[in-house]
């Protein structure tokens, strides 16, 4: 999955823009174009060109983003119209652009010289960037040749953004991911032979308590054989409009809490490779600790210190970090300060309130305010 969301710098995107056409006033005169609902957070400050419409799998269970909307391919001469009209739009601040990410959820299904046009065109009429990347499936990644990509590295893409989520064959299955461990390694190693960056997203939580070990395990197992640039940690969190709420009612998923995704992700880190590969929790607050962040052939000591500093806790340290950190998403804690005795004083009352609620208080209410921070469906229909 996919599903950061946010507002670009210059081109603003995210869960309020319902229109697809983005309208810019222009001393007189109106620019339109195109803009999808969501693109990764590192991207917020590049030029957003709409390449496809919506995402053509779109079955994943877990996934909001393009429920209830069709797939469609655009052309590339309304492609090249809508690029176009941003350089216009945006001529004051052309300077300022250099990186441009291509929407939506899978560009690469694309033919290779249709990207290619487009990628040239993009540099054309904005000189200044440097970047361009896209979203990509698996299947679609796979698909591509070594000359492709090869072609569109020379044209000037840089990154690609995919959304792994786990490389457990039960996980994939249970969340309708529609790809299997096998193609997840074999479609990020041909991007890694192109020697095009690769950024891959990882979900814990995403196999919920029953598949968590395997889940951890069989993550870091592909992703060591992948060896990607980028892992991009997404944690989970349950939207109360998906349709695993009717598995959790069935028992087939049991919602993990933050202390035992935390665990998971110590899991995962543990085998994961001492390779050069970045692993972010820091640029997305769904992650509980978002200072578990770094290098994993030279940080991975440090960041297994953290997630063991916030496992050492006592079960309500625990808590009340966990209810500090979800109240305020913006910020970013130290662990240390619930071994603060006046911030326990002000935070334990709140807890044994969220427990007087009912089975489970606590962590439903958790689980409540982490499901703001996931984006909304296009439509009221999850399907």
């Amino acid at each position: 999955m996919i599903c950061s969301v946010g507002t670009a710098l210059l081109t603003p995107t995210g869960l309020a823009m319902r229109r697809r056409k983005r309208e810019i006033k222009m001393e007189g005169a109106t620019a339109m174009f195109e803009q999808g609902v969501i693109r990764p957070p590192s991207e917020a400050s590049s030029l957003l060109v709409r390449v496809t419409r919506n995402c053509p799998w779109n079955r994943c269970l877990f996934c909001p983003a393009y429920k209830g909307t069709t797939f469609s391919k655009r052309s590339v001469e309304e492609v090249i119209q809508d690029i176009d009209a941003m350089a216009e739009a945006y001529q004051p601040h052309s300077s300022q652009i250099t990186s441009a990410f291509l929407q939506d959820a899978d560009n690469l299904l694309l033919p290779t010289e249709d990207l290619v046009a487009i990628i040239r065109h993009i540099k054309k009429r904005f000189p200044n960037i440097t970047n361009i990347t896209t979203y990509a499936r698996a299947k679609s990644l796979k698909r591509k040749s070594a000359d492709e990509y090869k072609t569109l590295k020379e044209a000037g893409l840089t990154r690609i953004h995919t959304g792994l989520e786990s490389g457990s064959a039960a996980v994939l299955q249970l969340m309708h991911k529609g790809s299997t461990p096998e193609e997840l390694i074999a479609a990020g190693q041909r991007v890694k032979e192109s020697g095009v960056s690769l950024s891959e997203y990882i979900m814990p939580g995403l196999g919920g308590r029953q598949l968590s070990a395997e889940h951890a395990v069989e993550t870091a197992r592909v992703l060591n054989a992948i060896r990607p640039d980028h892992i991009r940690v997404r944690t989970f969190a349950l939207h109360p409009q998906s349709p695993i709420n009717k598995l959790v009612a069935e028992g087939q998923f049991v919602p993990m809490s933050d202390d035992e995704i935390v665990a998971e992700i110590r899991l995962l880190v543990e085998h994961l490779d001492e390779m050069h590969s970045h692993f972010h929790c820091g640029d997305f607050s769904l992650n509980l600790l978002m200072q578990v962040d770094g290098y994993l052939d030279t940080d991975k000591p440090a960041m297994l210190r953290e997630l063991d500093a916030f496992l050492s806790l006592s079960k309500e340290q625990q808590r009340a970090y966990i209810l500090l950190q979800r109240s305020n998403p913006a910020l970013q804690y130290s662990i240390d300060v619930v071994k603060d005795p006046k911030v326990m004083e002000q935070l334990l009352p709140e807890i044994t309130r969220l427990d007087a609620r009912g089975d489970d208080g606590f962590n439903a209410y958790i689980q409540h305010l982490k499901s703001y921070q996931l984006p909304q469906p296009q439509t009221e229909n999850w399907q």
